[in-house]
C-alpha cells in the first residue's frame, strides 16, 4: 500500500508539473551559469585523476543537461571518490532527475543498503542525504546522494517535485540538479569510515555548487 500511494503522488506531482510547466513554457528563465567541465580538478587534498565520459546510451536516457562525471583521489590517503552532478536548465519538458536507485541495479550494481543521514558541510546549514550501499561482486560502494536547487537541498525524490512546482510559478525557473559522490569500501571496512570519507570530501563540492548551479 506504501508503494502505491508513493505511485499514485508522484504521478499527480509530474502531471501537474507538466501542466503548469506547458503552460508557462514562454516565460520561462533559463539562469546563466558556468559549465560543469570547469569544475575544479583539486580540491583541498583532492586531486581529479580523470573525467568518465558517459556513453550515448546513458545521455540518451538522461536527457539535455549538463554532466560531470568524475574521479579524485585524496593526496594523504590514497582513497577514491568519484562526484556525479546531472543539472538540468529546464524540466518543462519530461526531461527530469532520475534516482540513482532506478539507474544503478541497471548497470548490475545490487542495492544491500538504504537509509537517510545528515550532512554537516562548512558553509551551508546541515541538509538530508540518501546513502545507499551497493555491490557488485565483491565490490562495495557506498554512495551519498541528494537534490540541489538554489541553494537548496533535499533527499526526497517527492520533495524535489513539490520545489520543482513552487519554484517554477514563484520564480519561473524549473532547473535543478541531482548531486552522488561515490566511494570504494576496502575489505571489511565499515559504513561510518566510508561516510565520513564522502562526507568530507562533499565539503569541498558544497561550497561551489551554485557557481554551476544557480541559486
Amino acid at each position: 500500500m506504501k508503494s502505491l500511494w508513493r505511485f499514485w503522488v508522484a504521478v499527480a506531482l509530474l502531471g501537474g508539473t507538466a501542466l503548469l510547466l506547458h503552460a508557462r513554457n514562454s516565460s520561462e528563465i533559463i539562469p546563466q551559469r558556468q559549465p560543469l567541465a570547469s569544475f575544479p580538478r583539486s580540491l583541498g587534498g583532492w586531486e581529479s585523476s580523470g573525467d568518465t565520459p558517459l556513453t550515448q546510451d546513458v545521455l540518451d536516457v538522461l536527457g539535455p543537461g549538463d554532466f560531470l562525471l568524475r574521479d579524485y583521489q585524496e593526496q594523504a590517503s590514497g582513497a577514491d571518490v568519484d562526484v556525479f552532478i546531472a543539472y538540468f536548465p529546464s524540466q518543462r519538458a519530461g526531461d527530469s532527475i532520475h534516482s540513482p536507485k532506478n539507474c544503478l541495479p541497471g548497470a548490475g550494481w545490487v542495492p544491500l543498503q538504504s537509509d537517510r543521514i545528515s550532512v554537516s558541510v562548512p558553509g551551508h546549514v546541515p541538509f538530508p542525504a540518501n546513502r545507499y550501499l551497493i555491490a557488485k561482486g565483491e565490490d562495495r560502494r557506498l554512495v551519498l546522494y541528494w537534490y540541489w536547487a538554489h541553494d537548496r537541498a533535499v533527499a526526497s525524490e517527492y520533495v524535489a517535485k513539490f520545489y520543482l512546482v513552487t519554484d517554477s510559478i514563484r520564480e519561473r525557473r524549473s532547473d535543478g540538479s541531482l548531486i552522488r559522490v561515490t566511494t570504494r569500501l576496502a575489505p571489511g571496512e565499515n559504513l561510518d569510515s566510508g561516510q565520513q570519507r564522502l562526507v568530507a570530501f562533499a565539503g569541498n563540492v558544497v561550497p561551489l555548487v551554485n557557481n554551476y548551479v544557480p541559486r
